[in-house]
């Protein structure tokens, strides 16, 4: 099995919250684009953007204003440039959008595009949180998307997205469909969080014998401030360790080498696959629980 060279990407909000979603949407996309040429030079062969790239993290507002964002896959405007710059640079972009189904249904999702630039499918957050200063269920369906991994040109993916990574279910049922790389966008705070950020990931990569490459956003922003965004997106392999690491303030691109020859390695040497009880989980699936 070949080196896979990985891309994330983390941006600070590039344009003022009493803006347009429209204004903001092509501010942040404008934004994006030189970090993508960037990752074209480096050679990136699979590039990840942030929970909602190209958007402010809305979710502490209850705003109507804000179902404005949510856009089409894959006809919306920014599924359709990134199948330009996939094709362009022969590059595998996953790219997390606000999805509108229909009027007034609207989901956290992800489109994948492929190296050729054809759109491969999406999927759409599963698990929707409803806390203080994060009202996502009035912004998000929950998606029901079968746990889809896309068989890219370079390898199988899987997509994760933020509030996802605590639920261990999602990872394993991504694995057995196949994934070797799973990325998870996030939008998320310093606290209680931040020092779960470099644990779940590692761990559950782990857990699963794959890569995971873990992008969150930078910054504050206005006028929520329900905290720092901390960036310090990563890949870690199957063995957890951390094979890069943007910093937490910071517009950046990182970039690490995978060799998917350790995933077959891992998931041989470490049997989870073949000693897990499946038939002994009916307690995982009880909606009394």
């Amino acid at each position: 099995m070949a080196t896979v060279k990985a891309g994330l990407i983390q941006v600070a909000l590039k344009a003022g919250t009493d803006s347009t979603p429209a204004q903001i949407r092509d501010a942040m996309n404008e934004a994006h684009i030189p970090f993508i040429e960037q990752a074209a030079q480096q050679g990136v062969q699979v590039l990840s953007f942030q929970e909602v790239f190209n958007q402010p993290y809305f979710c502490p507002s209850q705003d109507v204003k804000w179902y404005g964002a949510a856009e089409r896959i894959p006809d919306g405007p920014t599924v359709k440039l990134m199948q330009e710059y996939a094709k362009k640079h022969s590059m595998v972009i996953v790219v997390p959008i606000y999805e509108e189904d229909m009027t007034g249904v609207y989901y956290n999702a992800a489109a994948v595009i492929d190296a050729d630039g054809k759109y491969l499918g999406k999927y759409r957050k599963t698990h929707i949180p409803q806390v203080a200063g994060f009202y996502e269920k009035f912004f998000f369906k929950p998606g029901q998307s079968g746990w889809p991994v896309f068989e890219t040109a370079y390898c199988k993916l899987g997509v994760y997205i933020c509030y996802d990574r605590h639920f261990p279910e999602g990872w394993r049922a991504l694995a057995l469909n196949g994934a070797e790389y799973i990325v998870n966008p996030s939008a998320t705070v310093a606290g209680l969080s931040q020092y779960l950020w470099k644990l779940e990931q590692p761990a559950s990569a782990v857990a699963n014998g794959c890569y995971i490459g873990a992008i969150n956003r930078p910054g504050t922003e206005a006028p929520w401030n329900i905290g720092r965004f901390y960036g310090s997106s990563y890949v870690v392999n199957p063995r957890g360790e951390f094979l890069c690491e943007a910093s937490e303030d910071q517009d950046e691109l990182v970039t690490a080498d995978m060799d998917m020859e350790v995933v077959r390695e891992v998931r041989n040497l470490w049997q989870f696959f073949r000693d897990r009880r499946p038939e002994t989980y009916d307690i995982l699936a009880d909606i009394r629980h």
